[in-house]
C-alpha cells in the first residue's frame, strides 16, 4: 500500500497546486472558478479531490468549461473520489481502492427494503439501488451523481459491484433520530458513519486517505 500511496503523493505533489474540490455539491462558485481559470492560464496544475464520483465532478466542471484535456478534470487525469476510497494517479489509472465490507452492504439494503428508506451503493462511475424514489432521482438531479441503477435484489446488487460507500437518503428528523443512531452502534467497528448535509448519512469503510496523509505529514 505504501507503494501505490507514494504515487498518489507523486502526482499530485508534483503539481504546483492543488484543489479540494470537496466544496462540489451541486454546483461550483463564480469566485472558484476565476480563481481555477486564473491558475490553469499560469500554468499551474490542478488535482481534483472530493467526495464525489469522478462522473459527477466532472460534469459540475463540464457546465463551466474546466473539464477534458484542458481543464482540470478528466478520465486521464489523477484525482481522488469518494472521500479517497478511489484514487486515480497519472493517465488516469485506478492505484487506489478501498471497499466496505460485503456483510455491511448486505444488512444496509436489507435495512432499506425492510423500512422502505432509499439507499445508494457507490461503485466506481456506477450508483445502484434497490428501488426508484424521488431523493434517489435528486442525487443524480441535483448533485449530478450517475444515475442509480435499480436492482431486482439484494443479491444481484452485491454480485454486480465491489461497493466503496453507501448513502441513506430520508428527512432531516429521520436521519437525527432513527437512522444515524442505528447505524452508529450497528457499524461499530466494521465502517464509519459520517455526514455531510442533515438529510443524508453515509457509511465508509473505517479508514480514510486524508487521514493517512495527515499521519505521513506528521
Amino acid at each position: 500500500m505504501r507503494g501505490r500511496k507514494k504515487e498518489v503523493f507523486d502526482s499530485i505533489n508534483q503539481n504546483p497546486a492543488i484543489s479540494s474540490a470537496i466544496w462540489m455539491v451541486s454546483q461550483i462558485t463564480l469566485t472558484t472558478t476565476k480563481a481555477l481559470k486564473e491558475a490553469l492560464s499560469r500554468g499551474v496544475k490542478v488535482v481534483i479531490a472530493t467526495g464525489k464520483t469522478r462522473p459527477a465532478a466532472v460534469d459540475i466542471l463540464k457546465m463551466v468549461d474546466l473539464a477534458g484535456r484542458d481543464g482540470i478534470i478528466s478520465k486521464s487525469s489523477p484525482g481522488v473520489f469518494l472521500q479517497g476510497l478511489l484514487v486515480y494517479g497519472r493517465q488516469g489509472r485506478e492505484i487506489f481502492r478501498r471497499n466496505l465490507e460485503p456483510d455491511v452492504c448486505k444488512e444496509a439494503f436489507m435495512y432499506s427494503w425492510e423500512h422502505k428508506v432509499p439507499l445508494i451503493a457507490f461503485s466506481e462511475d456506477r450508483c445502484l439501488t434497490l428501488f426508484d424514489h424521488p431523493l434517489v432521482y435528486s442525487l443524480h438531479t441535483v448533485y449530478h451523481e450517475p444515475k442509480a441503477e435499480v436492482m431486482p435484489s439484494v443479491q444481484h446488487l452485491l454480485a454486480a459491484a465491489e461497493i466503496q460507500k453507501l448513502i441513506f437518503l430520508d428527512t432531516a428528523e429521520g436521519v437525527a433520530s432513527t437512522i444515524r443512531p442505528y447505524w452508529s452502534e450497528a457499524t461499530k467497528g466494521r465502517a464509519n458513519v459520517v455526514q455531510a448535509t442533515p438529510d443524508m448519512l453515509e457509511i465508509v469503510p473505517p479508514w480514510n486517505l486524508k487521514r493517512e496523509w495527515n499521519k505521513d505529514a506528521a
